[in-house]
C-alpha cells in the first residue's frame, strides 16, 4: 500500500503542474513517513546518496558538458551545409535535411532539446526562405529531434544503463541502428507528402562541393566515433570517455577558432544546472525505489502480469501504449529512474534482453516531448518558428504515423537492437 500511495502522490503533484523534482522529493518523503519512520527522515537523504553513489553516473555531467561546449562551437552550419549537399536534391530536399541533421546532430549532443533549439533556428529559416509552409518546418524539426536520445553518445541510455544496470557500451551501439530506422521512416514519410505538396527541391551539387562540405565538417561527425571506439576498445570507461569527449570538443574549438571564455561560461553554467537537476532527480528516485522494494511493489505486479498476461506481445503492447501515456505527463528522466526498476522482474520473466528493452523504452518515452501538455519539442519549436502552439502541435501530429511505425518494428524485432551488441561483444 506504501508504495501505492508514493505513486499516487508523485501523478497528483504532476498532474496540479508541480514541478517533477519537487513532486518526487514529496512523494519520497510521504513514503517513507507512511513507512513509520516519520523520525527518521534522514532516510531520505542516505538513500538519495546511496542513489548517486556510482562511479557510472559521473559520465552524465561530463557528457552534458561535451554537448554543450559543441553547442556553443557554432557547428551547426557545417553540419547542416553537409546534409544539405547529401540529400538536398531529393524531393522536399530541405525536409529531408532536416531529418539526416539531426541524426547527425544526434552524434554530438544525444538529447532531442538540444537538437531543437540548436539546429531548429537554422533549419526553419532556410525552409522558410525556400518556400515550405512554416507549420510544417516546425513539425519535422520537432520530429525529428527524438533521433538523438537513441544515437550515441545518449544521456537517456547513460541514466537507464546505470538504473538496469546494464552495459552501456551494449546500449550505445543498439541505439545506432533503430535510429537509423526512424531516420529512413520519416524519409519515406517526407518524400510522399512532398510529393503530394509538391515541394521544391535542391539543386544536385558537383562532387567537388559535396566532398569540401564533408571535410569541412569531417572532425565534428568523428565526435561519436572517437566516443565508441574508445569505449569498444576498452581505452576508456564511460566516465572517461565523457572526459574525453569535452577534451575533443575544446580541440575543436581551437582548430575552429569558435572557443572563447563566453562559450566556456555558457557551457559550464548550463552543465551545472542540468547536472545538478539530473542527479538530484536520480537521488531522490533512488529513495522512491527503495521505498517500492521495501513494498515488495516490483515483485507483486510481477506475479500480476506474468499471470494475467499470456503472450510477450500482448505484454510489449499495453507496455508501449503505457510509456505513451506516460510520456505525455512525465519527464522522460523521471519515468525511467521509476519505471525501469519496476518493470525489471517482469522483462526478466519474459525473457526480453534488458538492452532491447532500454532502447524501445527511451525511445517510445521520448514521442512524449511532441505530444502535450509536456511537449517540450513543441514548446521550442513555438518559440523558434514564432508559431502558436496549437498549429506547432497540429503540424507534428501527422509525424506520429511514421514514428510509431518505427517503434513497432523495433519493440518487435529486436535483432534490430541486438545485431550490432551481439557482433561486437557476442551474444549474452
Amino acid at each position: 500500500m506504501t508504495g501505492l500511495l508514493v505513486l499516487g502522490v508523485f501523478v497528483a503533484l504532476a498532474f496540479l503542474s508541480v514541478p517533477i523534482l519537487t513532486s518526487i522529493i514529496i512523494a519520497a518523503a510521504s513514503g517513507v513517513v507512511a513507512l513509520g519512520f516519520s523520525n527518521q527522515l534522514g532516510i531520505v537523504s542516505q538513500q538519495m546518496l546511496d542513489g548517486i553513489n556510482s562511479p557510472a553516473l559521473l559520465s552524465v555531467p561530463f557528457f552534458i558538458l561535451a554537448g554543450n561546449l559543441l553547442n556553443g562551437l557554432q557547428l551547426t552550419d557545417r553540419i547542416f551545409r553537409f546534409a544539405n549537399n547529401l540529400v538536398g536534391h531529393i524531393r522536399g530536399g530541405l525536409a529531408q535535411v532536416n531529418i539526416l541533421a539531426s541524426l547527425l546532430f544526434a552524434g554530438i549532443s544525444g538529447a532531442a532539446v538540444a537538437d531543437c533549439a540548436a539546429l531548429g533556428t537554422v533549419e526553419v529559416k532556410a525552409m522558410r526562405e525556400r518556400g515550405y509552409p512554416a507549420p510544417f518546418a516546425a513539425g519535422v524539426t520537432a520530429a525529428s529531434s527524438i533521433i538523438g536520445p537513441i544515437f550515441p553518445p545518449s544521456i537517456p541510455l547513460l541514466i537507464y544503463a546505470f538504473v538496469a544496470n546494464a552495459s552501456v557500451g551494449r546500449l550505445f551501439l543498439a541505439g545506432v541502428l533503430p535510429a537509423f530506422v526512424l531516420l529512413f521512416a520519416m524519409m519515406i514519410y517526407v518524400h510522399f507528402v512532398s510529393k503530394k505538396r509538391n515541394f521544391p527541391r535542391e539543386p544536385r551539387p558537383p562532387l567537388k562541393e559535396i566532398l569540401h562540405s564533408a571535410i569541412d565538417g569531417f572532425l565534428t561527425l568523428l565526435a561519436p566515433g572517437i566516443i565508441l571506439v574508445a569505449m569498444l576498445t576498452g581505452f576508456t570507461t564511460a566516465s572517461e570517455a565523457g572526459v574525453l569527449a569535452c577534451l575533443y570538443a575544446l580541440v575543436l574549438g581551437v582548430w575552429y577558432r569558435t572557443l572563447n571564455l563566453k562559450v566556456l561560461i555558457t557551457a559550464f553554467r548550463e552543465t551545472a544546472i542540468l547536472s545538478t537537476i539530473a542527479l538530484l532527480m536520480i537521488g531522490f528516485s533512488a529513495c522512491v525505489g527503495w521505498i517500492m522494494a521495501f513494498d515488495m511493489v516490483p515483485q507483486r505486479l510481477a506475479d500480476f502480469i506474468l499471470g494475467s498476461v499470456d503472450a510477450k506481445w500482448q505484454f510489449l503492447l499495453v507496455y508501449l501504449a503505457f510509456l505513451i501515456l506516460l510520456g505525455c505527463v512525465f519527464d522522460a528522466t523521471a519515468a525511467l529512474i521509476i519505471l525501469v526498476p519496476i518493470m525489471l522482474p517482469i522483462v526478466d520473466g519474459f525473457g526480453i534482453d534488458r538492452v532491447h528493452f532500454g532502447i524501445f523504452t527511451v525511445l517510445t518515452l521520448m514521442v512524449g516531448i511532441l505530444t502535450p501538455p509536456i511537449g517540450i519539442a513543441l514548446y521550442i519549436m513555438t518559440d523558434v518558428a514564432k508559431l502558436p502552439f496549437e498549429v506547432v502541435a497540429k503540424a507534428t501530429v501527422p509525424f506520429l504515423i511514421p514514428i510509431m511505425i518505427g517503434v513497432l518494428l523495433i519493440t518487435f524485432v529486436p535483432e534490430i537492437s541486438l545485431f550490432l551488441p551481439n557482433l561486437i561483444y557476442g551474444a549474452p
